[in-house]
């Protein structure tokens, strides 16, 4: 599983993961195109998250569609060419494909995926009572339960947690969700953190009893404004690595139009404009809704090797689009309607119709405008080719109107169609696109690239549209990020970025009383710090530690402890083409007059005003001498006890 330089080791001749979602409800039943555990590029991926499982909200286990129609257990394909069941299992459907590939690949781990942005209702429940309170029972619960399914269906590796939103940010997450997540808003981010830790304990208690080892990972958030809800994301110490949703920076849910997945900012954000993000000072101009930013937020805790960056293989879209260059930061009229706006008062114009063939469906059962398309769908909207899968979409005008004319814009690292005609902007992705960012992966030893959703890959198709020829499913950009990841050096397996002391102190140091995330401005928790040695610390003493540029160099305390930063990893004036330094570093002392006895706690009052992962690689000095933190270091030895 891991190396011996802690690595994880990687089938396909792969230095970097490739985790690709399967979505589970391609099945083709319906007469749309199919996506099935065949048409996966197996030799060509790390890791595959099948998407979804889900949390019983009343019996706070994993649950699965377990009917006679279940994609999982019960569909049969005996029509499709390597899609024939294993008649000695006692399943059949994807579970039975996906046992079948694990035999004739064994070194591509499959991960069950619970929850997603439809599915996580049950997280809410179990982790976490009415009043806000932990929901212990349930977290154990759901533990031991995931440990029975995993080892009932044991092609499975581990599982992926996409909670979308553990964040304390009133109506952050799914609107459906919001009668039972506003009511736990306060404990929400404690109770998570407990369930990861919870998790972690229990997959590794049965992976010494099954000789297997478990794998925990999530699907965090990439939003600024989520992760200011979030507080420090504690909980990512108990992770095998933590894949960013780099997607979704923006979309039809407001009226501001911009990329799906944006690599850089370029200093033009129409929503950070208009909500006055550039001007303000204590923002250091520093632009939050793009991949480089999410990655130096999640940078703070983890090494780089413990983070994979999200493309997404779909399209988001909007149409009466005005202002801005070929439609890129300009806006859309808004929609006030909480059924097409799927819960929300209002929202920006979604596309439609032809261009809107991958959709949600509103509580009246019709599309919900967004301009989600698969890859190959833009691609054909570009050349202007009708294609013959329209009618499985249920897409009744067929006629494309107007040209979509592909734009790219550099800076940003980012594709989209414009048509004018239509006033409809289209955020895509390109090999030109996605092999920037497979670079940038490469080039700053990140641990490798999340793709949501493969069905989304294209290749071109003579044989179909009446032998004219389209594009359809196939593998052109996740080969494009196979060779540039088998090409990669390893990736990064360490923390800091400067020569730490060998041995440790029995300190404890943590972020704490966070205010509710629509409160959190500025960012204001408390930095405990707990001696749990058997030895008074002096006054005097010293405590440093870094903490990563997705907020400016300006964190300041509040409690006479004379916090200074030392070093300015940001230094502005802005983030456009990406920041330059991993972290800032901060450092502070003990007042001369104050000790702290063994089992006491003294408190920091942090102040600073974007989010941040950690901080983490803590130094403290006590005596002249220099040590890291034993809970960051359990393996060294311990100097200060």
């Amino acid at each position: 599983m891991y190396d011996a330089n802690g690595r994880e080791v990687l089938a396909n001749g792969l230095n970097r993961r490739i985790v690709g979602y399967f979505a589970s409800w391609r099945t083709g039943v319906d007469g749309s195109p199919s996506y099935l555990v065949n048409n996966i590029p197996w030799n060509k991926v790390s890791h595959i998250n099948y998407a979804f499982a889900m949390v019983d909200q009343n019996t706070y286990k994993i649950t699965i569609d377990t009917s006679a129609t279940s994609p999982e257990i019960g569909l049969t394909w005996p029509n499709v060419a390597g899609a024939s069941m294993d008649s000695t299992l006692p399943y059949k459907g994807h579970f039975n494909l996906l046992a079948q590939y694990k035999k004739q690949n064994p070194g591509v781990k499959i991960i069950m995926s619970i929850g997603g942005w439809a599915g996580g209702t049950g997280f809410y429940t179990m982790t976490t009572n009415a009043d806000g309170s932990i929901n212990t029972a349930g977290i154990n619960t759901f533990a031991d339960s995931v440990v029975a399914f995993l080892r009932q269906y044991n092609f499975f590796d581990g599982v992926d947690i996409d909670y979308e939103h553990p964040t304390t940010n009133n109506q952050a997450g799914n609107p459906d969700d919001f009668s039972i997540s506003t009511p736990r808003l306060k404990g929400l981010m404690t109770s998570y953190n407990v369930l990861l830790k919870t998790l972690r304990q229990k997959l590794d208690t049965a992976a010494a009893t099954d000789n297997k080892y478990y794998m925990l990972t999530i699907a965090g958030s990439a939003s600024g404004w989520i992760l200011r809800g979030e507080e420090n994301l504690s909980g990512l110490q108990y992770l095998d690595y933590a894949s960013l949703m780099s997607y979704d920076l923006h979309g039809a849910w407001n009226q501001y139009v911009g990329p799906n997945a944006a690599l850089y900012d370029d200093g033009n954000d129409a929503e950070l404009k208009a909500g006055g993000v550039y001007g303000a000072s204590q923002y250091g101009g520093i632009g939050y809704l793009n991949t480089d930013w999410a990655y130096h937020y999640y940078r703070g805790a983890l090494q780089s090797g413990r983070i994979n960056l999200g493309l997404p293989y779909y399209t988001r879209g909007w149409k009466g689009v005005t202002g801005g260059t070929n439609g890129l930061w300009g806006t859309t009229p808004t929609v006030s309607s909480t059924v097409s706006c799927k819960g929300i008062a209002t929202c920006g114009q979604g596309a439609t119709g032809i261009d809107n063939v991958w959709y949600d469906l509103d509580t009246s059962g019709n599309p919900v405008p967004g301009g989600g398309n698969p890859l190959w769908h833009a691609l054909n909207l570009q050349n202007g080719i009708v294609p013959d899968y329209l009618d499985a979409y249920k897409v009744t005008d067929k006629t494309i109107t107007g040209t979509y004319v592909p734009n790219y814009n550099s800076t940003l690292v980012a594709p989209w169609l414009w048509n004018a005609t239509k006033q409809v902007f289209i955020s895509t992705e390109t090999e030109q696109s996605i092999q920037t960012k497979a670079q940038y992966i490469v080039d700053r030893g990140i641990g490798g690239a999340m793709i949501w959703e493969l069905a989304g890959d294209y290749a071109w198709n003579a044989s179909m549209n009446g032998g004219k020829g389209e594009y359809y499913m196939g593998n052109t950009l996740t080969t494009d990020i196979y060779n540039a990841f088998t090409a990669a050096a390893p990736y990064g397996n360490k923390k800091a970025e400067t020569t730490l002391p060998t041995t440790s102190a029995a300190v404890g140091i943590i972020l704490d009383q966070w205010p509710m995330g629509d409160n959190n401005y500025p960012i204001t928790p408390k930095m405990e710090i707990t001696n749990n040695s058997t030895q008074t610390i002096p006054g005097g003493s010293t405590v440093e530690f870094d903490y990563p540029v997705s907020t400016p160099a300006t964190m300041a305390d509040q409690s006479g402890f004379g916090l200074t930063n030392t070093t300015a990893g940001y230094t502005g004036p802005n983030n456009i083409g990406g920041f330059k330094n991993n972290y800032n570093h901060a450092k502070f002392s003990i007042p001369t007059w104050q000790t702290i006895a063994p089992g006491q706690t003294v408190t920091v009052a942090l102040n600073y005003y974007l989010p941040i992962s950690g901080p983490s690689n803590y130094v403290v000095t006590i005596g002249g001498n220099k040590y890291i933190l034993q809970q960051e270091n359990p393996d060294a030895t311990v100097g200060y006890k």
